[in-house]
């Protein structure tokens, strides 16, 4: 579900990179020898591996092609130095850290991509730069800040405190609501009547002040729950998804930077953290 508008031909150039960078996950990671199962997206000690860029998706395209028809097995200079040059190992090259203004963004958290306009650094030149997620999703994502209750819609997974009956309609009014990223695995609470608990759920419906929430696990026979929001009810994000980023939003991103060929705008950051504040 995609729920922020990124408009113009900017999203459209970052849909397109997606597959121009990396093209699919096999050849991501495939040496040049032979070809080699991908490998982990995470070393040891839990910093992202990212591996091979191609500077040239053609080249290695081309390359991989040959060798599938047994035309090519590393002897032929002519192949292999253009090869070779083809590549740049990304985990070689330092992080660094990284402030702006988010211009628009595509795709999702594993192999999405963010283009922002840098404002960190002294310099008076404007620089767009291009967030790379990792396409395994390991890339850290966190989308925070208040935005308002006309962004609630049908789909959207919230959580949010409440106080339910023994038919599971809201005692109280709800005045937090937080839209999330779920997480893979949670435990539903237990719906004890007249106590105030934590729910996380799927919007089934929302208008007025009345809202409707699916909820994960049938809980004490409750499959979902029907609030009611108070008229000054807050509504902020706290999630890890590419789709609930939009263009004006702050953004600070942590990861390794490339400027040379094959690179997107100024540059392309393959990102081991991102965070955005909405605005």
């Amino acid at each position: 579900m995609r729920i922020i508008q990124q408009g113009s031909w900017l999203s459209v150039c970052l849909l397109a990179c997606t597959v121009l960078i990396f093209g699919d996950s096999q050849s991501f990671a495939q040496g040049y020898s032979t070809p080699a199962p991908p490998p982990p997206p995470l070393n040891d000690d839990g910093t992202i591996h990212w591996g091979t860029f191609y500077k040239s998706a053609a080249i290695q395209k081309a390359y991989e092609r040959l060798w599938n028809l047994g035309a090519c097995r590393g002897t032929n200079k002519r192949i292999t130095i253009p090869v070779e040059n083809n590549k740049m190992i990304i985990d070689s090259l330092p992080e660094s850290d990284f402030e702006g203004v988010v211009q628009a963004s595509a795709g999702s958290i594993r192999g999405g991509l963010i283009a922002f306009f840098d404002t960190s650094g002294s310099s008076s030149v404007s620089k767009t730069r291009v967030v790379q997620l990792h396409p395994a999703g390991v890339s850290s994502l966190h989308v925070h800040g208040p935005s308002n209750m006309a962004i609630l819609s049908p789909g959207m997974i919230v959580r949010l405190q409440a106080m339910l009956d023994i038919h599971g309609h809201g005692i109280d009014e709800v005045d937090l609501i937080e839209i999330i990223t779920p997480p893979s695995v949670f435990e539903a609470p237990s719906v004890q009547p007249k106590q105030r608990i934590e729910l996380i759920g799927r919007i089934n419906s929302i208008e007025k002040q009345r809202l409707i929430l699916q909820l994960p696990h049938t809980t004490n026979g409750m499959k979902r729950v029907i609030l009611h929001l108070s008229d000054t009810a807050v509504v902020r994000f706290d999630a890890a998804q590419v789709e609930y980023i939009s263009p004006g939003d702050q953004i600070s991103v942590t990861g390794r930077i490339w400027t040379g060929e094959g690179s997107m705008a100024t540059g392309t950051v393959f990102a081991s953290q991102v965070k955005v504040i909405k605005k």
